[in-house]
């Protein structure tokens, strides 16, 4: 996969197996960049209360969109996130969250991890997902 110079490269191998979700193997990040560590993100709303009861693929979705809002924040955007650790309650959920990533990681896919957990800090959470993003270097 190519990219601009400056810009995080996203890295395919031929020589493994094709990733069976909406990632790729590794990003290697410029020289000169910072990073962003963003927390782990639930479906909470503003009042605390947790979103989508029950619905992986919308909890996934209200994530996804928290992270654009506080990348944009930053001036970044989902393009700059290179990895991610997507944490469910349940694996059978896995084909409803991958939908939605690919909403969203069309192109600049990040290195990412799933991992199936016994439970969240409130039980009616079945996505959780934290991640790390590039800051680009002032040229």
């Amino acid at each position: 996969m190519s990219s601009a110079p400056g810009e995080a490269v996203r890295v395919m191998s031929e020589r493994l197996s094709t990733p069976i979700g909406n990632f790729v193997h590794a990003v290697e990040v410029p020289a000169g960049s910072g990073l962003l560590y963003l927390s782990g993100m639930t479906s909470r709303a503003g009042d605390g209360s947790v979103m989508h009861v029950g619905d992986a693929g919308a909890q996934t979705r209200r994530i996804l969109q928290n992270m654009q809002t506080l990348l944009g924040e930053r001036g970044l955007d989902l393009g700059h996130v290179v990895k991610v650790v997507v944490y469910v309650s349940d694996m059978s959920d896995l084909d409803a969250v991958h939908a939605v990533r690919r909403e969203f990681f069309v192109d600049a896919m990040p290195a990412s991890t799933l991992v199936e957990v016994s439970a969240f800090v409130h039980p009616d959470m079945c996505v959780e997902i934290d991640s790390v993003a590039y800051i680009p270097s002032a040229a």
